[in-house]
């Protein structure tokens, strides 16, 4: 729309073919200064620009859901620096056809006080640690690809900047094996940080199909069959690395100690060529038949 009332406070635009974000897309003339909430979801827009949001200092929630976004500017949220609420559910499903979304969209945040990041349905496999502001407060992963949060996910989110972060992951085919297990403590110890965590259950393995998480036991826990073939594998590979370990030290107390063991052989030789000398001369004695009739005579 090219003209709003100064007073508007929240607007909402669904279903429309925006395409692209412009600059001050939606203040070219005038800035809208009491703008707080910006609804654009189900507008098919690919492309925001740098400085999209000019001309909208008070806006607080930008819902971006359900668009196929492919580029992102670094400055494309410059212009709103009092965002604290950015909503991009389902909105992040093309990322495969653009490698660099991410880093870029993490660029655009970097310089943002987000307060809540929405990014349900996106089918991630992981948690996306690069968009995850520093004092970010709420975390929406619901609906994902999530099958754990792998520990050094759980590491990052124990950081400084993180502690205080809350994550809903309902939704999620949580894979509910081995690999499990430091999930599974972080989040026992961590309840108050996953609203949801008590509707949490098992997508696998079949046995534990539909089980809440929090009823599980660690000891319950069993790997999967390629995974046990992969601890099987790492097992072998260590093993094989400490044999290596162990002949390399072997060899270099051989070289260290050649001197001494050439001086022990030498000795070992003279050793077994002194026995030899005696079992040959005792051969030769009971051999000579003088020496046999000489003392057999009386």
């Amino acid at each position: 729309p090219r003209e709003l009332p100064l007073t508007v406070h929240n607007l909402t635009i669904a279903g429309s073919n925006l395409s692209v974000l412009r600059r001050a897309a939606f203040a070219p003339a005038r800035p809208l200064p009491d703008l707080r909430l910006l609804r654009l979801h189900h507008d098919n827009i690919h492309t925001l620009e740098d400085m999209a949001l000019q001309g909208l200092p008070s806006l607080r929630t930008l819902d971006l859901s359900h668009n196929p976004l492919l580029s992102v500017a670094s400055g494309a949220f410059a212009g709103a620096p009092l965002l604290r609420t950015l909503q991009l559910n389902q909105a992040l499903l093309l990322a495969g056809a653009n490698p660099s979304l991410e880093e870029q969209l993490a660029l655009a945040l970097h310089n943002l006080t987000l307060r809540r990041l929405e990014l349900a349905g996106n089918r991630l496999p992981a948690v996306p640690l690069g968009l995850l502001p520093l004092g970010l407060e709420e975390l929406d992963l619901r609906n994902n690809s999530l099958r754990r949060l792998a520990a050094g996910e759980l590491r990052s989110l124990e950081g400084s900047g993180l502690r205080a972060l809350r994550l809903t992951l309902g939704a999620n085919p949580l894979s509910c094996d081995c690999a499990l297990r430091p999930f599974l403590a972080w989040l026992r110890a961590s309840l108050s940080r996953v609203p949801d965590a008590r509707s949490l259950r098992c997508a696998g393995p079949p046995p534990l199909r539909g089980t809440a998480l929090l009823r599980l036991r660690p000891e319950g826990l069993v790997c999967a069959a390629g995974e046990a073939g992969q601890l099987e594998t790492a097992s072998y590979v260590f093993f094989g690395i400490v044999l290596a370990l162990i002949g390399i030290v072997f060899l270099m107390v051989l070289y260290l100690n050649r001197r001494g063991i050439k001086r022990w052989l030498h000795n070992l030789r003279e050793a077994c060529r002194d026995q030899m000398e005696g079992y040959h001369y005792r051969y030769e004695q009971d051999a000579d038949p003088h020496s046999a009739s000489t003392i057999s005579t009386p």
